[in-house]
């Protein structure tokens, strides 16, 4: 069971409830703060002052007057309104963890909502609604606008969820699952789409796989430098303390730990080289440097699931306007982790190219070809594939967080972009998948040709898990999908 407070959600905990179907439950304490916000927002209301999104038009209209009779279609209306997400649905993990996030900031108390609001959102979790939510149509400024729309929507017993990957409309799950609607009350609809869910759900997926991730692929690197003959020496604690990156010496010591007893280390221990390239030499500077960025990104991701990010809030008697919808912390955090993570992807695909290229690897068979020479081509176009993925991460590196286009009449005349660019990193992220998937298939085959030397026992018995058939040309595709669905077992368990 999760409990929600609005302090204490880490990604961990997305993962868990968006991915493993882990109970939620909103706690005790954080339920009193809900209720005396709620009943702050209720006195205000007798008092008849105009309040943003309380009693007055949304965005450019937020000097248009809203009677008390139509108090409640208000928030209806921009919930409908508001669902202008185009494109294809969210995945069910990213929609659960968005949720889950809203829930979690709503339960800081801050926001004056009533508590079925949130016991709402935690009673889709737990019964497993998951809405419909198109990818696109976010701008990252006034919250996840369309994004968060798309869920309060289904709240509210509108629009659509997804029923075995299928768009069905809400009314019929609703029923199906014994669920009442929400009849949204005053500032509830904009309290529900006012945030930066989408982003950071997807953000904070990204950092807590690549943090398990990273050290699939500290193991993978090892590896090849292992196979490619390469020398341990480089990632001596020593040379790492004097640089004292904290992510540098991190890599340094599971390299150090992967390498642990190789007999392929021991059978060229005396060679002639002195120093290999960079792709094998510095795998601590560059792992660890990405390993840094996700620490940084780990802490803004952690800050801001647990943070009031909707607008206006309230705080004893007063209600007060301001910018935490603004998505610029995640946006610039979702920007540099994607340089980061396009970075590493090219380290890994020339220690794939090292690895088929017969000119630099130390005596492999040309592009790891079994039978016949000549005859068989072996893994040559695998590094074409990398290669072409490497393109497309540079391309998608390109921060969205850099552009703004002013919306709402020039009310909001400064957007963060920030949803592009977590749609970016993820796609990003999912081709770093398969780059470690290829140099590991690659590696594996390599390995082969090695014996009878043996890697050591943690690459061995990793390596272990991935069958490969050494006889000649074939389609190799199978292969590579056993071994990414593998390593993506690893990192998701």
């Amino acid at each position: 069971m999760i409990y929600i407070n609005g302090n204490s959600l880490t990604v961990e905990d997305v993962h868990k409830v968006s991915r493993k179907y882990e109970q939620v439950l909103l706690d005790d304490k954080a339920k009193k703060n809900v209720e005396l916000s709620r009943k702050k927002v209720e006195e205000i209301l007798e008092k008849n002052k105009p309040v943003y999104g309380v009693n007055t038009g949304f965005g450019a209209l937020v000097n248009v007057r809203i009677s008390k009779e139509e108090l409640e279609d208000l928030q209806k209306n921009i919930v409908l309104s508001h669902s202008a997400g185009i494109g294809e649905p969210l995945n069910y993990d990213i929609v659960r963890a968005m949720m889950l996030l809203r829930a979690n900031s709503l339960a800081k108390g801050f926001s004056g909502v009533r508590v079925s609001v949130i016991e709402k959102l935690v009673e889709f979790l737990n019964k497993d609604v998951v809405p419909y939510v198109p990818e696109k149509g976010s701008v990252g400024a006034s919250g996840d606008l369309a994004p968060l729309s798309h869920i309060s929507m289904a709240l509210i017993g509108e629009g659509y969820v997804l029923k075995n990957g299928k768009k069905v409309e809400t009314r019929e799950i609703l029923k199906e699952k014994n669920i009442t609607p929400l009849t949204l009350k005053e500032k509830e609809g904009l309290s529900l789409l006012n945030g930066t869910q989408f982003m950071t759900a997807i953000l904070s997926l990204v950092v807590r796989d690549m943090f398990r991730l990273i050290e699939i692929a500290t193991l993978i690197a090892a590896a090849s430098t292992d196979v490619l003959l390469g020398t341990p020496v480089a990632f001596d604690d020593r040379l790492q303390r004097v640089r004292n990156h904290k992510g540098q010496i991190y890599i340094a010591e599971l390299l150090r730990k992967y390498l642990n007893k190789s007999k392929l280390r021991e059978s060229h221990i005396k060679c002639s080289n002195v120093q290999d390239a960079y792709t094998l030499r510095a795998i601590p500077q560059v792992y660890g440097a990405v390993y840094d960025t996700l620490e940084f990104a780990k802490k803004v991701a952690e800050n801001e699931i647990n943070a009031a990010t909707d607008n206006p809030l309230i705080f004893d008697e007063e209600i007060i306007s301001g910018g935490n919808f603004h998505g610029e912390p995640v946006a610039l955090v979702c920007d540099y982790l994607s340089i980061a993570l396009t970075d590493l992807g090219n380290m890994i695909e020339r220690r794939i190219d090292r690895l088929v290229n017969p000119l630099v690897n130390r005596g492999l068979p040309a592009f790891l070809a079994s039978g016949k020479e000549g005859l068989n081509s072996g893994y040559m176009i695998w590094q074409y594939a990398a290669a072409a993925i490497c393109n497309e991460n540079k391309v998608l590196s390109h921060p969205a967080s850099c552009d703004t286009i002013p919306t709402s009449a020039y009310q909001e005349d400064h957007v963060s972009m920030g949803a592009t660019s977590a749609r970016k990193l993820r796609k990003i992220y999912t081709n770093v998948v398969d780059l470690i998937s290829i140099e590991t298939m690659l590696v594996r085959v390599a390995l082969e040709f090695r014996r009878p030397l043996k890697s050591s026992k943690m690459i061995e018995d990793f390596l272990s898990n991935i069958n490969i058939e050494m006889n000649g040309d074939r389609y190799f595709g199978e292969d590579f999908e056993n071994v990414r669905e593998y390593i993506l077992s690893e990192v998701v368990k």
